[in-house]
């Protein structure tokens, strides 16, 4: 077929250009590998990191000082709320949570067990909002969160709807204790006006005969199309 596109990155790159994207909300950027891969395949645009780690936001702080469309937002965790959250740091930094592993996930992916932990501010996007999107039009949150990212999606409120684009970790099969599935997070953005548009494989696991998660990735459709 011609033009077709089979890189995922390539994809996302593409709706990003074809949406008119001028900012990605990042959140859950651990050391910035999800930013390296949309600079590899084309968007030049602004990027913001969030971060709770304190090992990770150190890695992205310095990595940040390399491409001046990044911008690392202070130390946070986002979610529904406002206060405090303790982050399970996991052996593997990407697998890090807010939520607790389920039994079966300890019993099996023992290398990314976790090795300590540490609490972190948490806020609500819709109260932050004004601090990191000034002077944007067309936003895109990706939120990769390990189980925590339909409270990413709520903690929005009413700045969903100014909100363009979103891609989004959806589980599959739950590797956290209170994992929402990825119904779930169709049942909150397909109502608020977004088109499934992207489906991205994710955790295959070999042990579980199955992929765990995916990512989706979401746009509110042009007027006329």
């Amino acid at each position: 077929m011609s033009g077709r596109l089979t890189d995922p990155r390539a994809q996302t790159a593409f709706l990003l250009a074809r949406h008119g994207i001028d900012l990605v909300l990042d959140v859950g950027a651990n050391v910035g590998q999800y930013a390296r891969g949309l600079r590899a395949a084309g968007y030049g645009g602004r990027i913001i990191w969030f971060e709770p780690q304190s090992a990770a936001h150190a890695a992205l702080t310095e990595a940040a000082a390399g491409d001046a469309g990044w911008t690392v937002a202070p130390r946070m965790a986002l979610g529904d709320a406002d206060g405090e959250i303790t982050i399970n740091v996991s052996a593997a930094s990407d697998m890090s949570s807010a939520l607790a592993f389920t039994a079966e996930t300890e019993r099996h992916f023992t290398s990314d067990r976790f090795v300590g932990s540490e609490r972190a501010p948490l806020r609500r996007l819709d109260g932050v909002w004004a601090d990191h999107v000034r002077g944007a039009e067309r936003v895109f949150l990706k939120s990769d969160t390990q189980g925590f990212d339909l409270a990413v999606l709520r903690g929005a409120g009413d700045r969903l709807a100014a909100i363009t684009g979103v891609q989004v970790e959806a589980s599959l099969h739950p590797i956290y204790q209170g994992q929402p599935d990825y119904r779930a997070v169709l049942d909150l953005l397909l109502p608020a006006g977004f088109a499934l548009m992207q489906v991205i494989p994710g955790y295959f696991s070999r042990h579980h005969g199955r992929m765990l998660e995916c990512d989706f990735v979401l746009f509110r459709p042009p007027p006329g199309g």
